[in-house]
């Protein structure tokens, strides 16, 4: 057990130095660093299921993925369950663990969720208009203009606008739900048959400008408007794709 003493500030300027004052006993600290895995384990695993490398639908392996991460099968687990929670990853008893697939419901479910969300986030933004976010807002958008061959690439634009779009209502909460509802529901395998549409794309990019500028401009009853209309869109587009995938 190690004595931890502590840099005192004095008044006049001066740096003095305290008494010990607690003790930490390095066994306590061992969890965090199991915890610590387990983490690592769970950014990994969901940064390949947001990017596809990890398609919807496919089985996971609990074994490969613990060879291939270098750990054991314990935060691999663990970090399934984090992920299932998420909605990211289905967990059946017999079956083993899917990446979750996306479907008419899923979808309908996810854009009715972000209807009531992402209006009313861009009226508070536009009341609010905190310079980092509408700067992300303005590099998502410069991406997206460049990125309109890729789908990867114009896909993680379209979401990052979408999130910055909400972090600028500064209000943490939705900002938690709307990531929630980007990755586990809005698939890009889905945005990947939009762009086969050009048009649908450059008016993605025109419906984006029209949401910054009115955000800028402070006027709040637009910008829910134009955000409102521009999912409605979205939601249709989507529903009308996965009607054809499933018929």
């Amino acid at each position: 057990m190690d004595a931890v003493c502590a840099t005192a500030y004095r008044l006049d300027g001066t740096i003095g130095r305290r008494e010990p004052t607690m003790t930490i006993d390095h066994e306590e600290l061992a969890p965090l660093a199991i915890a610590s895995v387990v983490d690592q384990v769970y950014a990994a695993l969901r940064e390949r299921i947001v990017s596809g490398a990890l398609a919807r639908g496919t089985r996971v392996h609990q074994e490969d993925l613990a060879a291939d991460l270098g750990v054991s099968r314990t935060p691999v687990r663990e970090a399934l369950r984090r992920l299932a929670a998420e909605g990211l990853v289905e967990m059946h008893t017999h079956r083993g663990a899917h990446v979750a697939d996306v479907d008419r419901g899923g979808m309908r479910a996810a854009y009715e969720a972000r209807l009531v969300l992402e209006p009313g986030a861009a009226r508070l933004a536009a009341a609010q208009r905190p310079e980092p976010p509408l700067a992300a807002m303005a590099a998502a958008l410069s991406e997206q203009r460049r990125s309109m061959r890729s789908v990867p690439r114009s896909f993680e634009a379209n979401r990052a606008f979408h999130l910055a779009l909400v972090a600028a209502s500064t209000n943490e909460f939705l900002l938690r739900f709307a990531e929630q509802l980007w990755v586990a529901r809005i698939g890009a395998a889905i945005y990947k048959r939009q762009l086969q549409a050009q048009e649908r794309l450059l008016l993605d990019i025109a419906e984006h400008e029209q949401i910054l500028a009115t955000v800028r401009d402070g006027n709040g009853r637009r910008a829910e408007t134009l955000t409102r209309r521009h999912l409605l869109g979205a939601m249709k587009l989507s529903h009308d794709i996965l009607g054809e995938r499933d018929a």
